[in-house]
Parts: structure tokens; C-alpha cells; sequence
């Protein structure tokens, strides 16, 4: 969910990275989680599944 929100956000993957504290590979490997996990196919869809969820605001 906190990436989920961070992609949200508009952030990139090396910025979401650095924010977590983690590396910009574990980054890709929880977006694509997620992608598999809501069925979007891009970080647009991504972002409107939270927005229709109400994991952002």
C-alpha cells in the first residue's frame, strides 16, 4: 500500500526507493506485485484502483 500511495503520489521507482530505504529492484518487484495483485496493466491503472479503493485520497 505504501508504494501503491507512493506511485500515487507521482513519485518514481528511484524516488519511491529512496524513501523507503530500499533498493530500486525491490521497488520494481513490489509494483509488479501490486500490478498482479489489482490487475492493472500500468501505473495508471495502478493509481486508479487505490482511488476507486480509497487507499488515497
Amino acid at each position: 500500500v505504501e508504494v501503491l500511495r507512493l506511485i500515487a503520489a507521482g513519485r518514481s521507482n528511484v524516488q519511491i526507493a529512496a524513501e523507503l530505504f530500499v533498493s530500486e529492484a525491490t521497488v520494481k518487484t513490489h509494483i509488479n506485485h501490486l500490478f498482479a495483485k489489482t490487475g492493472a496493466r500500468d501505473r495508471a491503472q495502478a493509481v486508479r484502483y487505490a482511488y476507486r479503493h480509497g487507499l488515497v485520497r
